[in-house]
């Protein structure tokens, strides 16, 4: 996987192009956040070809509108006359919405707004997958873009270390589970029923949250601003390091 940061959703479309086509694998997908500008660049993406992992999703909101940028991206290939099936990944963050807020409420609200997150954006997802916008899709020969948890290694000490993978089975989803997490889910985990289509009781833990003084809207927003931030400073100390062993090898003629 490539990642793409930038605000500029033509640059940002060109470079996932070029990304797509210098790596010349099937099964790599380019990284692109899922923001105003990351919607656009979604969209031409997919529409062109090039399998996408929309990342720094926060809410269901946010998942609904890469949802958006991808169906819109298939219906325009279908126009076109082009294949339905081209891949793509929504991935949503879930134990950073704990991180967040642990200094905000008391004790028994730590650690379960991430969980309560990622159940009202399973719902959403399944309630997309069974609209007829999707079924008609899918009926041309497209595949679903696969809702993927991500970030769900526990962050707090004092939680169980399988929390969120225990949590968070369902499915017609993806898990990327670190491999400290994974080893601790072979070695103790136990994993009960997937999570519910409807939502369960999620929205009942979001108004415990709310009425705590947490607005999970300007959150979610936040949290993706952070993050694309925080994503953009390892990329550009990356891209630093690699100039920098560039000149030094040329510089010595290796």
């Amino acid at each position: 996987m490539s990642l793409l940061l930038s605000d500029n959703a033509a640059k940002t479309i060109q470079a996932a192009a070029w990304l797509h086509e210098a790596a010349d694998r099937p099964n790599l997908f380019i990284k692109i956040p899922g923001t105003a500008a990351g919607a656009e660049a979604i969209e031409q993406s997919i529409f062109e070809g090039v399998p996408v992992n929309v990342t720094l999703l926060f809410s269901p909101e946010q998942d609904l509108a890469a949802a958006e940028a991808y169906m819109r991206g298939i219906e325009r290939r279908l126009l076109a006359g082009r294949d339905a099936k081209v891949r793509s990944v929504a991935s949503l963050f879930v134990s950073r919405w704990d991180v967040a807020v642990k200094q905000e409420v008391s004790p028994p609200f730590h650690n379960r707004l991430g969980i309560a997150m990622a159940m009202r954006t399973y719902k959403a997802y399944r309630d997309l997958l069974a609209s007829p916008r999707w079924h008609r899709l899918a009926e041309a020969g497209a595949l679903p873009q696969r809702l993927l948890w991500a970030s769900t290694g526990t962050k707090d000490p004092a939680a169980a270390d399988t929390l969120y993978v225990e949590a968070l089975a369902a499915p017609d989803t993806i898990d990327t589970i670190p491999e400290k997490t994974l080893s601790a889910l072979a070695d103790h985990g136990k994993v009960g029923a997937p999570l519910p289509a409807d939502g369960g009781y999620a929205d009942e833990v979001l108004e415990e949250f709310r009425r705590e003084g947490v607005d999970d809207e300007a959150l979610a927003a936040r949290l993706q601003r952070e993050g694309a931030d925080a994503f953009a400073a390892s990329w550009h100390v990356l891209l630093a390091c690699i100039e920098k062993k560039s000149a030094r090898l040329a510089a010595t003629g290796a």
